[in-house]
């Protein structure tokens, strides 16, 4: 007996995890946890064996474990229900419901000529042919009336009969096909709400036709599971997301430093919207409140902007000490066990100095968006030489006389004044105002110089913390260059 919802997440390992099926397994692992005893399946349909590759099956497997996504059951491969997927297409073959077609494309195509209706025509419905080594097996839909779709999001869907073509269930070489695999395995694993993007919508009466044909061949009344399309995720354009133009892959979102609570977070909102005018909610309430009746329907734009913005509001809600041990992987991937596939740390395991990085973790933890951006806020204290900005550069000390004097005057001062980030402070401001620039001005030629860069840390207590005789030395070799 089934108690609470049980619904499953059932991608094909065809490609990186896209987006928007972690949006919807999200959605579906939400449902499930919203009951004791609800149930969330993992069930990776993998019988398109020329498209499937294993490393897909790992990604999904381990962007869902990033994500938090944790399973009741599976992960379960299609791929091992053949012979339950055999049985059904014998079933249906002897009840009727399915005939042997042994058209190719060509001769369809030739058939209908410059009809642009899309579809098989039906043309092998009566004539009656045996199973051969060419011969697909075809479900015949129903000529008349309309199959309902009970949509939670949508409100009833209705397609009429005679535009749903005789589709092929199972290939000449008897592999069953998606629209019937996913009936039978959805049966046999008693799910409650099918929950998927609008793009199967077009699918639903298909199967839903399956599960009936089904019910009557085996002579049972499995329930037929609550259906819910989410809207389409599209891009700044309103167009759906692309593969090929858009960042849709979840693993590229890991790389790059987005962490899993503000990109659940993220992902909650496509469609979605929790109470009140507050956007990031944690995660429990996020699950208290979800309710598939309250999707839109509507596109939902998936805006990066917006998630990077989430995403620095998190990282600025943690402790300090979380911040730091959560750029492990970005900074010292050596002690980790996970680490970002598309980028290497810009320093050695030797240059790089633990305890100094728990220093000055805070400094940058209000700066940035993501993770991945930190090894560039902070790369000036362990890399030996600074990679220069040429345009900072030319723009604070190489064409700026003032940015040169102004050098050459905190080589001196900085010699004898406490090397504290207060005193620094005091001290540059004193230099600045001496040659009638205000602050901003005046530590931009010393930033350039120290950091390569007019951006990153609070400067002083960057001096601070890099030590007077690295500093001294960066600001004689900036000026040095000045002469090269």
């Amino acid at each position: 007996m089934v108690n609470g919802p049980r619904v499953r997440f059932a991608p094909s390992p065809t490609g990186y995890f896209h987006v928007g099926s972690a949006r919807s397994a999200l959605f579906n692992w939400l449902l499930a946890r919203q009951s004791p005893h609800g149930v969330f399946i993992l069930r990776i349909e993998d019988t398109d064996i020329d498209r499937n590759r294993e490393e897909w099956v790992d990604g999904i497997i381990t962007a869902m474990a990033w994500l938090g996504l944790d399973l009741d059951e599976g992960p379960f491969r299609q791929s091992d229900n053949h012979a339950a997927h055999a049985a059904a297409t014998e079933a249906l073959l002897a009840g009727g419901y399915l005939y042997y077609c042994d058209c190719t494309g060509e001769e369809v195509q030739a058939r209908k000529g410059e009809n642009k209706t899309p579809g098989y025509d039906g043309y092998c419905r009566d004539r009656g042919l045996e199973r051969s080594a060419r011969t697909a097996l075809r479900f015949a839909t129903p000529r008349d009336g309309v199959t309902v779709v009970h949509d939670l999001i949508r409100g009833d869907v209705e397609f009429a009969n005679h535009t749903i073509d005789d589709f092929v269930v199972a290939k000449s070489s008897g592999a069953v096909l998606y629209a019937l695999a996913n009936v039978s395995d959805d049966r046999s694993d008693r799910i409650t709400h099918v929950i998927r993007g609008e793009e199967h919508l077009p699918n639903a009466p298909k199967q839903m036709m399956l599960w009936s044909a089904l019910n009557e061949v085996f002579g049972d009344d499995v329930a037929l599971p609550v259906y819910a399309h989410l809207p389409l995720l599209v891009n700044e354009q309103r167009k759906k997301l692309s593969k090929r133009k858009d960042p849709v892959a979840t693993e590229s979102y890991r790389d790059q430093g987005y962490i899993a609570e503000a990109f659940v977070n993220y992902l909650a909102l496509l469609g979605w919207s929790p109470r009140g005018d507050v956007e990031i909610v944690e995660l429990s309430s996020i699950i208290e409140q979800f309710r598939l009746e309250d999707v839109s329907h509507s596109p939902a734009f998936f805006d990066v902007k917006k998630l990077n913005h989430m995403n620095g509001e998190y990282l600025r809600a943690m402790p300090h000490h979380d911040f730091a041990a959560a750029c492990a992987p970005w900074v010292s991937p050596w002690l980790t066990a996970w680490r970002p596939t598309d980028r290497e740390v810009p320093w050695s395991q030797e240059q790089f100095d633990p305890a100094l990085f728990s220093k000055i973790a805070p400094l940058v933890q209000e700066r940035v968006a993501t993770l991945g951006e930190v090894p560039a806020m902070v790369s000036f204290f362990f890399l030996d030489e600074v990679a220069m900005d040429k345009a900072a550069f030319e723009k604070s000390i190489g064409n700026d006389p003032l940015g040169q004097a102004l050098l050459a005057a905190a080589i001196e001062r900085f010699a004898e004044v406490p090397w504290q980030a207060a005193a620094l402070h005091a001290a540059t401001m004193e230099l600045g105002e001496a040659m009638l620039l205000n602050l901003r001005k005046a530590q931009a030629p010393i930033r350039c110089a120290v950091t390569g860069s007019l951006v990153g840390p609070p400067l002083f207590e960057s001096l601070e913390y890099l030590g007077r005789d690295k500093v001294t030395a960066r600001l004689i070799a900036a000026l040095a260059r000045c002469s090269d």
